[in-house]
C-alpha cells in the first residue's frame, strides 16, 4: 500500500485564545479529490492556509509526497523553515483563492507566466509558452492580451486557475473559488474545475457548492467547530449522513 500524497496529522491552529483547528487528520492519495464542506467559521479555509504555511500551524504536521512541509526535524525538535526555504515547497501546491489577486498592470498572459519566469527561473519564452498552454486549458487563451480589469469575475478566476496550473503543482488547493462570483458566472468556473479533476489532478476543494462536491469529489469532509465531524464517499456523507450535525447543515442548504 502506497503512502498518501498529502498527509495532515494533528493539525491545530489558534489565533490568540481562539482555537480554530482542533487536531485535524486528513490524507489524500494521488489523483484523488477531497471536498471540504461546512458552515462559515468551521476552519475549512484555515486548513488550506496551514497546509501551505500561509498560516503557521500551532501544532501538528503536514507531509507532501513524503516531505515534511514548513518545518524540519533537528534532533527531537521541529524547527520552522524560513520563507526562502518554504518557497520551493509552496510551488508544489497550487492555490486558487476566493479573490483573484491578479496584477492589474500585467496582461493575462504575463500574469500566468510571471511565476515560472521570475520565481522558478524558467526562460521567458518557455514561461510564455507554458502560460499559453495553461490559459487554453481553462478556455482563456483568447483573452491572453487583455488586462484583468476588462475581464469578468469568472474569467479572472479562470486566469487564477491557469496561474496555479503553471506552477505544475503536485496538488491544487481551491479555497471557495466561486464565493466572490455573481451567480451567473459560477457555472463556468465549476465546469473548468471539473475538467481538471477529470484529468486526474490531485485536489482539495473548500466549497459551499454541495451538488458540485457530490459530483467531483472522491471524498467529502464535513467540518464544524474546527473538527472533522465525518468524512467518506459523497453518497455517504451528502446523501446519507450519519451525524445529526451534518444532516442539519445539509438540510439548511437543501443538499445542493
Amino acid at each position: 500500500m502506497t503512502d498518501p500524497l498529502l498527509k495532515i496529522e494533528g493539525l491545530r491552529k489558534s489565533f490568540g485564545a481562539l482555537e480554530v483547528l482542533h487536531g485535524v487528520d486528513l490524507a489524500l492519495d494521488q489523483s484523488r479529490k477531497v471536498a471540504i464542506i461546512g458552515p462559515s467559521g468551521s476552519g475549512k479555509t484555515t486548513i488550506l492556509r496551514c497546509v501551505n504555511y500561509l498560516e503557521v500551524p500551532t501544532g501538528g504536521h503536514v507531509w507532501l509526497d513524503g516531505e515534511l512541509i514548513g518545518e524540519k526535524r533537528v534532533g527531537d525538535r521541529f524547527v520552522h523553515l524560513s520563507e526562502r526555504e518554504l518557497a520551493p515547497q509552496r510551488r508544489e501546491m497550487g492555490f486558487v483563492f476566493q479573490n483573484f489577486y491578479l496584477w492589474p498592470h500585467l496582461t493575462v498572459l504575463e500574469n500566468v507566466a510571471l511565476g515560472p519566469w521570475r520565481v522558478q527561473g524558467m526562460a521567458r519564452r518557455e514561461a510564455m509558452d507554458l502560460a499559453e498552454t495553461m490559459l487554453d486549458k481553462v478556455h482563456m487563451g483568447h483573452k491572453r492580451d487583455e488586462y484583468p480589469e476588462r475581464l469578468s469575475g469568472g474569467q479572472q478566476q479562470r486566469v487564477g486557475m491557469a496561474r496555479a496550473l503553471a506552477q505544475q503543482p503536485k496538488v491544487i488547493l481551491f479555497d471557495e473559488p466561486t464565493s466572490a462570483l455573481d451567480p451567473e458566472l459560477v457555472g463556468e468556473v465549476l465546469s473548468v474545475i471539473q475538467e481538471l479533476a477529470a484529468e486526474g489532478r490531485t485536489m482539495i476543494l473548500v466549497t459551499h457548492e454541495i451538488r458540485f462536491a457530490r459530483d467531483v469529489a472522491d471524498v467529502v469532509v464535513f467540518m464544524d467547530g474546527g473538527r472533522i465531524v465525518e468524512q467518506g464517499p459523497p453518497a455517504a456523507v451528502i446523501d446519507d449522513p450519519r451525524h445529526e450535525r451534518t444532516r442539519r447543515f445539509l438540510g439548511q442548504l437543501g443538499r445542493g
